[in-house]
């Protein structure tokens, strides 16, 4: 929660239950992953403003966010962080303190606000049928928007934008790289890059991507069932032969590595994978002149 000397530090949308903002928001573990796991890595917030925040979309709905940056500094690098199919939930949460604790201001908007709350969720299977498949790519990009100019006007550099995502979100950050051009460069965690198309998924990833003015980095894992490697394959060509900026993606993957391997509260996660990913993600950031 923001005390009361960060909240006076920094403005923003008035919190209240009737739009979805928590006390407790970005805390706590989605039902779906429980119980988490005994390696569960939790970031501190000391030296960092940390919590939630409100997000006001471009329909006039408040979407909640978590956000950590460091304490009394503006002017900072911005990283959007796309949360995973559960939701912002505390992982997600401790993504942007560790992304604040390297300089950033990292803000994880709740882009399932209007359809519901993940974290109730208790099955993969009624988190995907009653909410996930409800939510059109279009909000969530608009959302996404608004995310970005709250950023701005909160500390932020948006000359310096960055965004990544993690599983669903690693879809979305593809989507939004090639929306906004303004974005410096994306990294995209296990986000598949093909798929069904539907009213509210009317465009997968390798749709666009050689239109890509924003390089992508990509981190997957061979043994990741849910993303075949031929399609990942099908995104090197697709890059490899678009716009220069395209041309600078890279997409690596950890031959052992499984679905969601950086979610350290899960079985899946591959420790030193995800360290490795993490060290090509703030490498990438800062060769792209994010940080």
């Amino acid at each position: 929660m923001l005390t009361p000397e960060v909240d006076s530090l920094i403005p923003h949308v008035p919190f209240d239950r009737r739009n979805f903002i928590k006390a407790a928001f970005g805390t706590g573990f989605a039902a779906c992953v429980l119980p988490v796991s005994a390696q569960t890595i939790h970031t501190d917030d000391a030296g960092l403003e940390a919590g939630a925040v409100g997000v006001r979309g471009a329909d006039g709905v408040l979407v909640p966010a978590y956000r950590a940056q460091p304490k009394g500094k503006t002017h900072l690098p911005v990283v959007i962080v796309i949360h995973e199919i559960f939701g912002v939930h505390e992982h997600i949460a401790d993504v942007c303190r560790r992304f604040a604790k390297q300089g950033y201001l990292a803000i994880a908007p709740d882009l399932y606000t209007r359809q519901g709350d993940a974290s109730a969720y208790k099955s993969m299977q009624l988190l995907n049928e009653q909410l996930v498949s409800k939510v059109p790519d279009s909000q969530v990009i608009s959302d996404i928007d608004e995310t970005v100019k709250w950023a701005g006007e909160h500390g932020g550099d948006l000359k310096r934008l960055g965004i990544t995502g993690f599983c669903w979100g690693g879809r979305i950050t593809w989507l939004y790289a090639e929306h906004n051009p303004h974005v410096k460069a994306a990294v995209a965690w296990y986000g598949r890059v093909t798929g069904n198309k539907t009213a509210n998924t009317p465009s997968n990833p390798i749709d666009n991507a050689a239109e890509l003015n924003v390089p992508v980095l990509g981190l997957y894992g061979r043994q990741d069932q849910s993303i075949p490697q031929d399609t990942l394959e099908q995104m090197k060509q697709a890059v490899a032969n678009g716009q220069p900026k395209a041309r600078e993606s890279q997409i690596v993957v950890y031959d052992d590595a499984p679905h969601a391997f950086f979610a350290d509260y899960r079985p899946s996660y591959r420790k030193e994978d995800a360290e490795d990913g993490w060290k090509r993600a703030l490498a990438w950031f800062r060769e792209h002149r994010v940080k």
